[in-house]
């Protein structure tokens, strides 16, 4: 795992750990996916869905589900990069 990878893996822990006064954990994956795509720059938001689809194994659950939900964002990760908030 690179460095950066593993830095994007810290943030978004981090950001679902600050989230989750929001309710359930659906409730706090919605307010991060909603702040990734707001502020993550695009190749952030590919480098976190690469290793949710090929490991995810550091992602805490809320990270893991805020990751999902970002993919549903779009239906297609080029319409999602098209219609990204950030970078």
């Amino acid at each position: 795992m690179s460095d950066n990878t593993a830095s994007l893996i810290k943030m978004i822990n981090q950001i679902s750990l600050n989230n989750r006064h929001h309710g359930d954990d659906t409730q706090a994956a919605e307010q991060v996916a909603t702040h990734l795509k707001k502020f993550w720059a695009r190749p952030m938001k590919r480098d976190i869905i690469a290793y949710a689809e090929e490991d995810g194994s550091q992602l805490d659950p809320v990270s893991k589900l805020a990751v999902e939900r970002l993919k549903a964002l779009s239906t297609t990760v080029k319409d999602w990069e098209e219609t990204s908030d950030a970078g």
